[in-house]
């Protein structure tokens, strides 16, 4: 055998070396295969609806207590079927996660302090979050009627603009239209927001004679 066909030979056997090991490629690589196709479209698999509703409850509810009406409308903005909902919120309500009452004592509380508001517009807020008229009654009852008015004092003493002339007639009348709208917009009654504001803007007015 010349050395060319050594070199030939030598060449064939590595290329039939070369080919074995090329043919057992897709041997080596089948469990591989056979393992994705044990679980088909796993990726595309679809969430369950009650699972992603739960979580999107626990999340809402780290954030801030919520009324039920409140997560509802936030599972419908997810897409999560009525029934579902439905059964996901009786659970946590079960075990006292969602509890409309003591939402609406917080709401009260928390309104009323921050926002000066009046019962007027806290009944109306908690309607908005369906809190129903027994339990939103029973929580305005921490509201007395002296805390409204304290509350309302407060308010037209904060707003009311320094250097305010109370002697000029059409400048008083100017503010005392402005004040008593914004506690009405704060819930107020109108007779009960003009009379509020005469009497802080009279008290003030008496305290600049004394000065």
């Amino acid at each position: 055998m010349t050395g060319f066909e050594k070199r030939r030979g030598g060449s064939a056997g590595t290329r039939r070396r070369r080919t074995g090991s090329l043919s057992a490629g897709p041997e080596e690589t089948e469990p591989a295969a056979d393992s994705d196709s044990g679980s088909p479209g796993f990726g595309d698999r679809e969430p369950d609806p009650v699972t992603v509703a739960q979580t999107i409850v626990y999340r809402q509810l780290t954030v801030s207590a919520k009324s039920r009406l409140q997560l509802a409308r936030k599972l419908a903005e997810r897409n999560i079927p009525e029934d579902v909902a439905e059964s996901v919120l009786d659970k946590f309500e079960d075990a006292r996660l969602i509890d409309d009452a003591e939402f609406a004592n917080m709401w009260v509380r928390s309104r009323s302090q921050s926002r000066k508001l009046a019962k007027g517009a806290l009944r109306r807020e908690l309607a908005d979050k369906g809190i129903d008229e027994e339990s939103a009654a029973a929580a305005l009852e921490q509201l007395s009627d002296q805390d409204e008015e304290e509350a309302a004092r407060a308010l037209v003493e904060r707003k009311l603009r320094p250097g305010t002339d109370l002697e000029d007639r059409a400048e008083r009348d100017k503010a005392t239209r402005r004040l008593a709208s914004m506690l009405a917009r704060k819930g107020y009654q109108p007779s009960q927001a003009f009379r509020i504001v005469g009497e802080v803007l009279d008290s003030r007015s008496g305290q600049c004679g004394e000065d």
